[in-house]
């Protein structure tokens, strides 16, 4: 398995999930917030995404967390597996708060330089983003989950213990080197 795409709305632990398969398979990681944010918390270009996204799907080999799902499709079609991370408002929301009090005024490893963490006006439209798409992002994500191909390998996790007990018997999968 050399390409596996990584889907689930914020909080909900892909960036931790793509960090540890990556150190299981020797797969490189892409987080879209790489891709999303440049320094200083300035969003990208929409067109400028998309490149960049289509950049590291026509890599031979990735683990690719996050959205931009004018991209979906594409990364969909390169992936050998497809992993929703599926799980609870109420605990997306706590770990985002969890993230934001941890890292206060410092960068977490999957975001660009000069992006802290923190409550300040730059991060406000994520908090808002994150409410306001709470039903929208779901559903885009379940018609992706709904309309892969039978060939794809997908994995749908509902809990914290799903996901913990999915990465213990990751190596163990045949095909991940």
């Amino acid at each position: 398995m050399n390409r596996i795409m990584i889907v689930g709305q914020p909080g909900s632990g892909k960036s931790t999930l793509a960090r540890a398969l990556g150190e299981q398979s020797g797969l490189p990681v892409v987080h879209i917030d790489h891709i999303h944010w440049m320094p200083g918390w300035i969003e990208r270009p929409r067109d400028e995404k998309t490149r960049l996204c289509h950049a590291a799907e026509a890599g031979e080999a990735w683990i690719f967390e996050g959205g931009h799902s004018a991209t979906w499709t594409n990364r969909l079609a390169r992936a050998e597996m497809l992993i929703w991370l599926d799980l609870p408002l109420w605990l997306r929301f706590g770990r985002v708060v969890w993230r934001t009090l941890r890292y206060q005024g410092r960068n977490r490893p999957d975001l660009p330089p000069d992006c802290p963490e923190g409550f300040h006006r730059e991060t406000l439209p994520f908090w808002r983003f994150i409410w306001r798409t709470r039903h929208t992002s779901r559903a885009g994500i379940q018609r992706l989950w709904d309309n892969a191909p039978a060939s794809k390998q997908r994995v749908r996790l509902t809990s914290a213990r799903a996901v913990r007990r999915f990465v213990r018997g990751f190596g163990d999968q045949s095909g991940v080197r």
